[in-house]
């Protein structure tokens, strides 16, 4: 996920790098950078034996090995959502700072003063797979390509750029557009310096935007050493990586190979774990954890089951309206609904207590809207007070609670009296609209089996009102293309988070994204206070700035009613064969896999 802080005229703000104008290993959104030109990151040990092997268990499927278009689904390793074992961007970020990223492929960056240039010096050692050295002509037709068929976000972002010129073989200078009022995007620098790089002698003579299991030549640590489409992959480390003696590769990517196998469910999954197929089993859901017996490997000795608790964003997950459905558009239907989904129930009878209700879109972080709005918070949102419901400006946000006993009468009560003021009424059982006579019935689709145990228990409450809901799980590939086509009523979804949000928030909720196939505004917003909000994220000048923005817009957001908010943990519970070593789990970063190393004897 991207993150930001604007820093605005040198006159005026710290700079984004310092001095201006210079060549730079590295750049930060805010403040002070914390690694120095040649000290490597810490959280990592720098004697980690090399070699061995770790293996993964992934539920689901793949089908391309391309993972810059909306078509397809890529492997866990190519993935835009996992680590990156085989592309590597420009720039690489800091794993304990905000946003800060430090010289990969880019030896060296150079930032004009007002942000509205950004020239990157390639490393010369940088190289492919296949040998041939990354040149900046590369990074062009990198851009080019995504800017025209990569993916939503990527053509966003790409199309802010106004000329891109090569200055030498291993030089390139990205000069971006203004606008005329708000000037230059302070973001758009380092947006361009996490653009993964792809070889134009390799993909210039391919079909880009068609799904396909080509081979890849790529700069990373790793290729692809066997792949069985939809079942397994096997990366194997370079022998010659170009990078693994650079700063910020040391201590990491220490394992010969590393492989996914994929099952069709969780439980198929975590059977195969406690047989020994594969080694490392994440546990979400904390209930075999604390209820279930001990399995061999486990008794022996085996396997390791260890649980750390941390101080990083969680992301936000719910039930998504799509409000691009008529029987959605009006906010009280969707708040009635909310009033149906009993969290204190589900948390004792199936969870252990184990999970916190999530009333943030940004929960376990400062960025987490509380009490009323500032005065600073309400500057940004009293140009939209005819607009937002009163609730932003007059309370703090709650989620409905029950007693943890079934079914809460009074909820339930609540959600009938939104629903006859939405219109609705029973008529022989069935909720039914009285001017359309249209009655309420939706579909929930799902891919995650586990899913339906809270989804069941909401669809009880909802028969309880006169509504009508069914239940569809599908595969993964079925479900990727229904949700990036928008064709769902309700979907359970999960929207990552770092600890400085920034142009993802256009993405994720603005007007214009949800209008585009394949972005994540998966409820449809359309409210121009979310994109002024959006905006302003992306335009605060410090973090205080920034807090404020996120602030009001997570109220807004919350308000609307577009989610039901459904909960998180701050835990992260692993089992993994006792084979591996790792360094010493900081809070703020969690667990980075790209560090283990194995204890096994080659």
């Amino acid at each position: 996920m991207l993150a930001r802080f604007f820093l605005a005229l040198a006159l005026f703000f710290t700079p984004l790098i310092s001095p201006l104008n210079a060549k730079q290993h590295a750049l930060s959104m805010h403040g002070d950078l914390k690694y120095k030109e040649g000290e490597p990151f810490s959280n990592t040990n720098m004697n980690a034996p090399k070699g061995g092997h770790i293996r993964f268990g992934v539920v689901g499927t793949f089908d391309s090995t391309n993972p810059f278009i909306t078509k397809g689904t890529s492997p866990a390793g190519l993935s835009l959502f996992s680590e990156q074992l085989v592309f590597e961007g420009l720039m690489k970020r800091s794993p304990d700072e905000p946003f800060s990223l430090y010289g990969l492929l880019a030896q060296y960056v150079k930032v004009a003063p007002d942000r509205s240039s950004i020239t990157f010096y390639l490393n010369p050692k940088a190289q492919w797979s296949d040998g041939k050295p990354v040149l900046a002509k590369d990074v062009k037709f990198t851009y080019e390509t995504f800017r025209e068929k990569g993916r939503p976000n990527m053509r966003l972002y790409y199309s802010r750029v106004s000329s891109c010129e090569i200055i030498d073989p291993r030089t390139i200078k990205f000069t971006f557009k203004k606008d005329p009022q708000k000037g230059y995007d302070p973001e758009q620098p380092l947006l361009m310096a996490l653009m993964r790089v792809i070889p134009e002698h390799i993909y210039g003579g391919r079909d880009f935007e068609k799904v396909s299991l080509d081979a890849i030549v790529a700069s990373g640590p790793y290729k692809i050493k066997s792949l069985k489409p939809g079942h397994s992959i096997v990366y194997e480390k370079r022998e010659d990586y170009w990078a693994k003696d650079l700063p910020v590769t040391q201590g990491e990517f220490n394992f010969q190979t590393v492989s996914f196998d994929y099952y069709r469910d969780s439980k198929v999954a975590y059977e195969a774990f406690k047989a020994g197929e594969y080694d490392i089993y994440r546990k979400v859901t904390p209930s075999s954890w604390a209820s279930e017996r001990p399995y061999p490997a486990l008794r022996k000795g085996l396997v390791k089951q260890v649980e750390w608790s941390h101080n990083m964003p969680v992301g936000f997950q719910g039930l998504v309206m799509n409000t691009r459905r008529t029987l959605f558009k009006d906010r009280r239907v969707r708040e009635a609904l909310s009033y149906a989904f009993d969290f204190e129930t589900l948390n004792k009878t199936l969870f252990h207590n184990s999970f916190t209700r999530s009333t943030s879109y940004f929960p376990n972080t400062s960025l987490a809207s509380t009490g009323l709005p500032t005065k600073e918070e309400l500057e940004l949102l009293t140009p939209f007070k005819e607009t937002l419901p009163r609730e932003v400006f007059e309370k703090e946000f709650t989620v409905p609670e029950t007693s943890g006993h079934g079914k809460d009468r009074q909820n339930l009560q609540k959600a009938r009296s939104l629903l006859r003021e939405a219109g609705w009424e029973i008529q022989k059982g069935r909720l039914v609209h009285k001017k359309t006579k249209e009655l309420f019935k939706f579909e929930i689709l799902l891919f995650n089996p586990e899913h339906l145990k809270f989804a069941s228990s909401f669809e009880q409450n909802l028969k309880s009102l006169g509504i009508e809901v069914s239940l569809r799980n599908v595969d993964t590939a079925h479900y990727e293309n229904r949700r990036l086509t928008y064709d769902y009523d309700m979907i359970v979804q999960t929207w990552g988070h770092s600890l400085s949000p920034g142009n993802e928030q256009l993405y994720y909720w603005s007007s214009g994204a949800g209008k585009e196939p394949g972005s994540r505004n998966y409820s449809g917003i359309d409210s121009p206070a979310v994109d002024a909000l959006c905006d302003a994220i992306t335009r605060a000048k410090n973090r205080e700035e920034l807090e404020t923005a996120l602030h009001a817009l997570d109220r807004v957001l919350l308000w609307g009613h577009y989610v039901i908010p459904l909960f998180h943990t701050n835990k992260i519970r692993l089992a993994y064969w006792d084979k591996f070593g790792y360094p010493e789990i900081d809070s703020r970063v969690g667990v980075r896999f790209t560090t283990w190393w194995s204890k096994e004897k080659n």
